[in-house]
């Protein structure tokens, strides 16, 4: 498992530094090293690290996301209300209608088939859009209409819609049938997740100011080891509770990050988030080549161009979508762009349960696993090379 991290480390940051000198994003060079070192490819890679793999993709996206937070100003996330509401199920729910029809026009599924794959592809990615958004809020473009915030507070709320979704849609492609409950877990899950990360930023911010008030660089590490454990026990609560009540543990992680932020003085918020940016550095290098590593690129090159010319149908149809929810929107055609823009990336969602629907036996399980693996290997790069060479044109630099 060393030797697996080492190489991870080194040719991950090799690569990342190739395609930064080729004007590329780091994370096509990363997102490379994961394919090439993963077990469908050069197999270099220890099944043991592979087996956590899941949990470390996990760990990254909380580094992440609590440094996402610490960074958020609540006061601008109040300001764009309305069009995140809208990002959080518009541009999905139009792409997996998009999918529905399209799928079974183009690849001969049923329409239920259909739904499934659209439901495993609808997602954004987090792991893409968070860190991208997070750099813009800190270097200072599109803060004036909180154009960082309104994507980061949608892209978040995305991925539980879509999950609740592919949940209900598995269980008709295996022969059962929706159930309207599982459409009400997706207001419980963010009510509820937002709601205890309230309660558990609250709690960290008092134990901070009574327990750590002499020594600040102290506190501050220690802060840091104690607002991960307490992320980490977000998701621990998730999964003890998805039996019986919907919670989203990473929102909850989200949510507490932004309520010490908000509770905290300026300076303390700031030094928190510099130390989140330097575990950052190890944990981008795990998250996307832990992602390119589940990446089977057999499955692309069976695909053939019917499903390239699907994905990039049903991203014209969800791009749709996000311009929808930015109607009677201060924000101009440039900035309308941008959004598009973001919404592209597809990844973590993807490569987590692009495989489910072939493990469940289904027999379209296969070309779901191709069209995910094909949208990953497409959109992950696009998406990101779109942003970087885009951001400083399309967005405003803030006085």
């Amino acid at each position: 498992m060393l030797t697996s991290l080492a190489l991870i480390f080194l040719l991950g940051l090799l690569m990342a530094e190739i395609c930064r000198r080729l004007k590329l994003p780091r994370i096509i060079g990363i997102f490379l090293t994961g394919v090439f070192l993963g077990p469908y490819s050069l197999n270099l890679l220890d099944p043991k690290i592979l087996s956590i793999s899941s949990d470390l993709r996990q760990m990254a996206l909380i580094i992440i996301l609590i440094k996402a937070g610490l960074s958020l100003d609540i006061k601008d996330l109040k300001k764009v209300g309305r069009p995140a509401l809208f990002l959080s199920f518009l541009p999905a729910s139009f792409e997996i209608l998009a999918y529905t029809f399209l799928a079974n026009k183009i690849l001969g599924l049923s329409y239920i088939e259909a739904a499934l794959m659209g439901s495993v592809l609808a997602a954004v990615s987090p792991a893409v859009v968070v860190p991208k958004m997070t750099n813009l809020i800190e270097n200072k473009y599109g803060n004036e209409k909180s154009i960082p915030q309104m994507i980061l507070a949608g892209a978040s709320c995305d991925d539980i819609f879509v999950i609740v979704l592919f949940t209900s849609f598995l269980n008709m492609a295996e022969g059962g049938s929706a159930n309207f409950s599982d459409l009400l877990n997706i207001p419980s899950s963010i009510l509820l997740g937002i709601a205890l990360g309230l309660v558990l930023g609250n709690i960290l911010y008092h134990f901070f100011e009574r327990a750590y008030a002499k020594d600040e660089l102290i506190r501050n590490s220690l802060k840091v080891i104690i607002i991960l454990s307490t992320a980490f026990l977000c998701i621990t609560f998730e999964n003890i509770l998805k039996e019986k009540i919907a919670l989203s543990g990473l929102l909850a992680v989200l949510s507490m990050a932004c309520t010490l932020q908000m509770k905290s003085e300026k300076i303390v918020a700031e030094r928190l988030s510099e130390k989140f940016s330097k575990l950052w550095l190890a944990a981008e290098l795990i998250l996307f080549v832990m992602v390119g590593a589940a990446v089977d690129v057999s499955y692309t090159l069976k695909a053939g161009p019917k499903v390239v010319i699907l994905i990039l149908l049903a991203l014209l149809v969800r791009s749709l979508g996000v311009f929808l929810s930015l109607v009677k929107t201060p924000l101009n055609n440039k900035e309308k762009l941008f959004t598009v823009l973001a919404y592209l990336p597809k990844a973590t969602v993807q490569a987590a349960i692009g495989s489910v629907p072939l493990q469940a036996g289904l027999d379209c399980g296969n070309i779901i696993l191709s069209v995910a693996v094909t949208a990953i290997l497409i959109t992950a790069p696009l998406g990101a090379f779109a942003m970087d060479f885009s951001y400083k044109k399309l967005l405003s630099h803030d006085k």
